[in-house]
């Protein structure tokens, strides 16, 4: 377990910078330029992650049972991981509604993302996986939209053929993660 709680200090310390430390972030990068930050905060967040993946793969050997999810569970989670994806995809496609309602729909993604595993995952290293990158997504999503505020900034309003661009590709994103790529890269098939 202390080699996913190492990898999750890495990854979402590094990807908090920005929530806590807005003034240091801008002097760094002022200090050493955008392309040296950008490298450095994408090595940190690569050593992250793959410590978050291999010691999510060692505490699986050995899972810690906390509770055993309802029935129901896995069908909402299967729901809000799709809404998920498409509000990923959206963050990535200028002009559409999604972003003009939400704001920010990648932090929000990510906090649904952990939700719906946390609902349909009842052991100790997926509580305290899913659960760091739920709280991580509502504080990321609450200091974007102060930061928002604070600049006065207004999205632009959408259009639909933006919101189908957003809508069609995160759903195939989702079927083919859902039904393939989660059973490669995870080990688990969520429908079997």
């Amino acid at each position: 377990m202390s080699v996913l709680v190492l990898g999750l200090v890495i990854f979402l310390g590094v990807h908090s910078v920005r929530i806590y430390a807005e003034s240091w972030r801008t002097r760094q990068i002022a200090r050493i330029g955008e392309k040296p930050w950008k490298g450095a905060y994408s090595l940190a967040s690569a050593l992250g992650l793959a410590l978050i993946i291999w010691g999510y793969g060692i505490a699986r050997r050995d899972p810690v049972l906390l509770w055993t999810p309802p029935v129901w569970a896995p069908h909402l989670a299967a729901l809000l991981t799709l809404i998920a994806f498409v509000l990923f995809l959206a963050a990535y496609v200028p002009g559409n509604h999604f972003k003009a309602w939400v704001k920010h729909p990648q932090a929000l993604s990510v906090g649904l993302w952990a939700l719906a595993h946390l609902l349909a995952n009842g052991t100790l290293n997926a509580v305290v996986l899913f659960a760091a990158f739920l709280v991580w997504g509502v504080l990321d999503y609450r200091a974007a939209r102060r930061r928002d505020l604070a600049l006065g900034l207004v999205y632009p309003a959408g259009t639909v053929g933006r919101d189908v661009v957003a809508v069609v590709g995160g759903v195939v994103a989702w079927v083919l993660f859902a039904f393939w790529l989660h059973g490669w890269w995870i080990g688990v098939r969520p429908f079997g």
